[in-house]
């Protein structure tokens, strides 16, 4: 699981940490640029689902949820607790999922 923090101050400096910092900023817009992956989360942001209430939220088939769901969670964004035989899958910081929508509401705001 990644752990993703960009402060400004990270920016400035000669050392290599600046460059690995954009990098992972780089990787966590990657894994955000499907559209797919923000229906996911907008689905979980107020409560957690297993993949078969996602899937009856957003058409799309098993194999391609559970590779989205799989890609949210290897990127730190998803948690997930098993129950049974069913995964339950949350966002793990809401915090990200509002920072994004104040950046996409800036952005299309331009």
């Amino acid at each position: 699981m990644k752990k993703w923090c960009l402060l400004p101050d990270d920016l400035n400096g000669a050392s290599a940490r600046p460059l690995k910092l954009l990098e992972l900023t780089a990787e966590l817009f990657a894994v955000l640029a499907a559209p797919m992956r923000l229906r996911i989360i907008k689905s979980l942001c107020h409560s957690e689902k297993n993949a078969s209430e996602l899937m009856s939220e957003i058409n799309t088939t098993q194999p391609n949820m559970s590779s989205h769901l799989n890609t949210l969670y290897k990127a730190g964004l998803l948690g997930r607790r098993r129950v049974g035989n069913r995964v339950y899958y949350y966002v793990v910081d809401s915090r990200v999922l509002m920072e994004l929508l104040s950046l996409s509401c800036v952005m299309v705001g331009k």
